[in-house]
């Protein structure tokens, strides 16, 4: 491993490693991918990993290309001692809000775990039922901790490959390309084409069909 990505790795692993300097053994990092879009599901994503992994790439999802986070997410699950995935469809969130759907994908994924954290690192939610889990609330957590960017493109990954099977379904309205975002060309196949079943009624009722 290059002498720069250690660097960048170690600075990243700075919270679980004073984590780890109090005994603390199993980390978890959560985080979500799907709050914002106007369709599909909302997916959380929980990971354990070893305390000297060091895995080449690991980064916030958001900084990583398409190509490198599906590579990352084989690795990276490969390696976890646990991981967990919550999932909750555009109908519960239209239901309950997607505050409180993200919120219920978090407990289902740690529920999904084989192995039980100490202690869970998240991406700046507070006020979630982690099962008795201690947690610590980290504001933007996917770019300060390594845990957490790990957890980040497994949820990612899990999310844009839910959302290709999606498009092969409705083609129209390009979900591969925008993942269900409320890109131009996304708002103008929605007007073009009305609402498909996996759309989020409560997110889409501000435009003009």
């Amino acid at each position: 491993m290059k002498e720069k990505e250690e660097t960048r790795l170690l600075e990243l692993k700075k919270i679980e490693n004073e984590l780890y300097k109090q005994n603390i053994k199993l980390i978890a990092g959560i985080d979500e991918a799907g709050r914002g879009p106007l369709a599909g599901p909302v997916v959380v994503a929980c990971v354990i990993l070893d305390k000297n992994s060091m895995i080449e790439g690991v980064n916030d999802s958001k900084k990583i290309s398409e190509n490198k986070r599906e590579k990352l997410y084989e690795i990276i699950t490969n390696e976890a001692i646990s991981y967990g995935v919550g999932i909750v469809t555009q109908e519960a969130i239209d239901e309950i809000n997607i505050l409180q759907a993200t919120k219920k994908a978090l407990t289902d994924a740690i529920l999904k775990m084989d192995t039980k954290p100490n202690l869970i690192l998240v991406d700046a939610l507070t006020g979630i039922d982690t099962l008795g889990i201690p947690y610590n609330s980290i504001i933007k957590g996917d770019a300060k901790c390594y845990s957490i960017a790990a957890a980040s493109i497994i949820a990612k990954v899990t999310r844009d490959r839910i959302m290709r099977e999606y498009d092969k379904m409705y083609p129209e309205y390009g979900f591969t390309s925008h993942k269900g975002y409320g890109t131009a060309k996304h708002i103008e196949a929605i007007k073009k084409y009305g609402l498909c079943p996996i759309h989020r009624r409560s997110f889409v009722k501000n435009i003009c069909i």
